[in-house]
């Protein structure tokens, strides 16, 4: 690529200012932009288009649009469109706690959505029509094509479907990039779909670049800002307790034959617990590691460093400032161990159950039977939303579920006689985890799994009342399978909302 960011001639006549990109995204307009969690997104038309958003609101012109994107992203676009009321309808996922307010104030439409399922969404055009892409990259190639940036997510779909395409080139991405990413056009819908012919997690199925019409490119922005990354704060007791319960049992699966010396494929939600947990990765007894995931975050990133993981493929990365400025300063050192994918394969379910992953996803509670509630607060608001940990955990060889036992200083108990929301159900839970203990779910009944989970995972605070409550579930329930008192079954939420404690 070059010192040129914009090596194009012909899309460099197209360079404009961001106030000039923005003026091109009508009001209603459904843009795709790229993105996914805070890295690789749009950094100067979304922070134009608000203001205009702000300028048309305050003249009496409603002007709001659809946004959508990979994952999250960042304050200079979700937040700056929240914050102006432009956004109508958000998806798949969002951190972004003004939008948060008002999701759940009922003032933005959000559709929470597997991130496997986005681009096929759009392609059969459920969602509508995609007037805009807004994607970022790193740089321009002389014949046009595009280097994606530290992010692909879903921006082959967006630049394949929409009408109009605007290219932020972000001359603060290394141009050492190039190469690293590999993005597959070999994706149909039903009944042209072929297999996705990746066999191993380092596969390379496609090409480096994202292709799209030069005609298609209606305007082209320079910006040099950095990616908004959030440093992880240092792992505290619970988390490294977690970690430890984790590595205890992958050591004791090796050991009884039911894991390869090397594991699986590993991949691992974003936050301090998954970073606990593969830091631990580093200390222990493992060697030749692999990852197919949807984030490298920090932990991965020290893993990759150290030699004990050998190749990482994901979709995004996930970094602090410091390990960002780390994969900017070298990253041609890391071409050849980091893919970068869509998100459509770097979640794609078949290949997920094809390569075993082992799927480690946070959450915010549990119930007595396993299922699992990762995105609602107290039943009805939600917080971020299910991201890729669907995709993973349905498919993955074993599906682990992590969580401190208690939050809010113990207020709440993250083990409950019913999840108040359910997004992963007992069906696709394998193990379940705390800083408690280990509950190792696999092949036991419904009362089984109860047992293991109160005795291994609940915090003490907590024990007897869960016990109590199945019981008395045992002893009252209409049905013995999976034993409830439909009364009483959510009265641990009704109680915090009412007094701000689960505690009786």
């Amino acid at each position: 690529m070059g010192e040129m960011r914009v090596a194009s001639a012909e899309l460099r006549r197209k360079v404009v200012p961001a106030d000039a990109a923005a003026a091109l995204i009508p009001a209603g307009a459904n843009v795709g932009m790229s993105g996914f969690t805070g890295a690789g997104y749009p950094k100067a038309v979304p922070l134009a288009l608000a203001r205009r958003i702000s300028e048309a609101t305050a003249a009496g012109t409603p002007y709001r649009v659809s946004v959508w994107t990979g994952a999250s992203t960042a304050p200079e676009l979700d937040g700056a469109l929240a914050e102006a009321d432009g956004i109508e309808l958000r998806l798949p996922y969002q951190s972004d706690p003004v939008s948060r307010r008002k999701i759940n104030a009922g003032l933005m439409e959000y559709i929470d959505v597997h991130l496997s399922h986005v681009a096929q969404l759009v392609w059969e055009g459920f969602l509508g029509h995609l007037d805009v892409a807004l994607v970022e990259v790193s740089g321009i190639t002389e014949d046009g094509r595009l280097v994606p940036s530290s992010s692909v997510g879903n921006n082959k779909t967006w630049i394949d479907q929409a009408e109009r395409v605007i290219v932020e080139v972000n001359s603060w991405q290394s141009t050492e990039l190039e190469g690293l990413h590999d993005i597959y056009y070999g994706t149909a819908l039903p009944p042209h779909r072929v297999p996705i012919p990746l066999a191993r997690p380092g596969d390379r199925i496609g090409t480096p670049y994202l292709m799209c019409p030069p005609e298609k490119i209606v305007a082209v922005v320079e910006t040099d800002r950095p990616d908004r990354n959030t440093p992880f704060t240092e792992p505290d007791d619970a988390s490294r307790r977690i970690a430890g319960h984790l590595l205890e049992f992958l050591e004791h699966e090796v050991a009884r034959g039911r894991l390869p010396a090397n594991l699986l494929p590993l991949q691992s939600g974003v936050g301090n617990v998954a970073n606990a947990v593969l830091n631990g990765l580093g200390a222990g007894p493992f060697e030749n590691l692999t990852a197919y995931t949807e984030v490298i975050q920090d932990g991965m990133l020290g893993l990759l460093s150290s030699g004990t993981l050998s190749v990482a493929s994901a979709t995004a990365f996930s970094l602090s400032p410091v390990a960002a400025e780390e994969i900017n300063a070298n990253a041609a050192a890391y071409r050849d161990r980091i893919v970068l994918r869509p998100q459509e394969i770097s979640n794609h379910p078949e290949v997920v159950r094809r390569l075993g992953v082992l799927a480690m996803n946070g959450i915010i509670e549990a119930d007595l039977y396993g299922n699992i509630n990762s995105t609602h607060l107290m039943g009805s608001q939600i917080q971020n939303g299910i991201g890729g940990s669907g995709d993973f955990a349905r498919n993955a060889y074993i599906s682990f579920f992590l969580t401190p036992s208690t939050a809010k200083a113990g207020a709440i108990s993250s083990i409950v006689p019913m999840v108040s929301h359910v997004d992963h159900t007992e069906h696709d839970v394998h193990v379940l985890v705390t800083e408690q203990g280990l509950a190792d779910l696999r092949g036991l009944a419904p009362r089984r799994r109860a047992r293991q989970i109160i005795d291994r995972c609940a915090h003490p605070d907590y024990r007897p009342l869960l016990e109590d409550y199945h019981q008395r579930a045992l002893a009252g329930s209409p049905g013995k399978h999976t034993p409830h008192l439909i009364g009483e079954a959510l009265g641990w939420h009704e109680r915090y909302l009412a007094t701000g404690s689960m505690r009786a």
